[in-house]
């Protein structure tokens, strides 16, 4: 079985809205990561790792859009150009598919995904796409959660966790790491 990973960064209340302030990112604190923070290399060494484990990515539609616009040319994402897509949208039009990034295939439903994730292969990590972290955990899909959380309080915006009210779900720590500019590195297992 495949795992599914959310990987992201978040506010300390919770907020994944408009981290890097690109295209279609219109939180008014859009591009909240790169202001106001001492740099610190360390911090990204979690994004090296992950391409690593990477054996595709997901996307839903909005998040697919708003990256397919920028990551094929940019050198920052070159790593992850022939990399297997997935979108998971009901919406999606199939001529929308960006060429010259890699194979890209449209998920229809949710049970795509999971047939997807009972076939053979690595990990696939899902990057942005808040709504669909939400509806994929109400729906007990992911598996692990990368996250660094940001020293910083948005007080709204979009949510990597629903308000959904259903039974609890443990995670277990992997690994976690406190940097010094305010920076944490959480790594959760969702305990089935």
């Amino acid at each position: 079985m495949r795992e599914l990973v959310y990987t992201g960064f978040m506010s300390l209340d919770g907020v994944v809205d408009s981290p890097g302030g690109g295209p279609g990112e219109e939180h008014r604190s859009a591009g909240w990561v790169f202001k106001d923070l001492e740099f610190v290399p360390e911090v990204w060494s979690i994004k090296g790792e992950e391409l690593a484990e990477t054996s595709a990515l997901l996307f839903g539609r909005r998040s697919y859009e708003a990256f397919a616009s920028t990551w094929p040319d940019s050198e920052d994402h070159i790593s992850y150009k022939e990399l297997p897509k997935y979108v998971l949208s009901s919406t999606l039009a199939d001529d929308a598919i960006v060429d010259g990034w890699g194979p890209i295939t449209i998920l229809r439903s949710v049970d795509d995904l999971v047939a997807l994730k009972k076939g053979e292969g690595g990990a696939i990590f899902i990057h942005g796409s808040a709504d669909l972290a939400r509806r994929l955990s109400d729906a007990g899909l992911i598996d692990r959660y990368h996250l660094l959380v940001f020293p910083v309080l948005l007080g709204g915006g979009s949510s990597l966790f629903t308000d959904t009210d259903k039974a609890k779900q443990m995670l277990r720590l992997r690994d976690s790491e406190a940097y010094s500019n305010g920076i944490l590195k959480l790594i959760y297992d969702v305990v089935s």
